[in-house]
């Protein structure tokens, strides 16, 4: 009997969207790295202004040791190259530890430890996605900072959908909701039919 890990890397293997037996390289703090994490000095202001002096946008992703759903993003979202170019074209990304102690400096210029940004923020989950788009430069908040928050773990369809979202100024007038159902009618008039799984 299959367990659902090895379903889904059987699945994505079948798929041609990732090897069997994949595994993100782990850092020293145990949480999962990628080449293309920014390396910054957590000033969260100066690094949404210099994305959005590239004409990039912003992802801070929160993430913690021993996270299943971490693994999960990196093992199987980060595993497709779709989903990946497209961060690597339009996001500078930003990993922050949901328990670390690196110092932050927050938009409003507090500076505080990664764990006390995570409670100020709201972050309860990990993984946590927040979006900014590089319109918000010069936010003073995270309110005037964050475009779309994913709190938890989503499969690739709807995280790569949710990148599209802010980058493509999507969520100007609609909803995400609104927008994957439209983006889901256009597919089906393709005889598209998505793996949202």
């Amino acid at each position: 009997m299959l367990t659902r890990r090895q379903f889904t890397v059987t699945s994505a293997a079948a798929l041609g969207t990732a090897g069997a037996g994949f595994a993100a390289e782990l850092g020293d703090d145990g949480l999962h790295k990628e080449p293309w994490f920014s390396d910054t000095f957590l000033e969260l202001g100066d690094d949404l202004a210099a994305a959005a002096d590239k004409g990039r946008h912003l992802m801070i992703l929160y993430e913690q040791n021993g996270c299943p759903y971490c693994r999960e993003l990196h093992e199987v979202n980060f595993a497709r190259s779709e989903l990946t170019d497209y961060i690597k074209a339009h996001y500078d990304v930003i990993q922050l530890d949901m328990f670390g102690a690196r110092e932050v400096l927050d938009f409003d210029g507090e500076a505080l430890e990664e764990r006390d940004l995570a409670a100020k923020w709201g972050v309860n989950f990990t993984p946590t996605t927040i979006l900014m788009h590089s319109l918000n430069s010069g936010a003073q908040s995270i309110e005037e900072a964050q475009t779309f928050r994913m709190p938890g773990y989503l499969k690739p369809f709807h995280y790569l959908s949710s990148l599209e979202y802010v980058a493509e100024e999507k969520f100007e007038g609609q909803t995400f909701q609104r927008y994957l159902q439209d983006k889901f009618a256009e597919l089906e008039e393709k005889g598209i039919d998505p793996d949202v799984w």
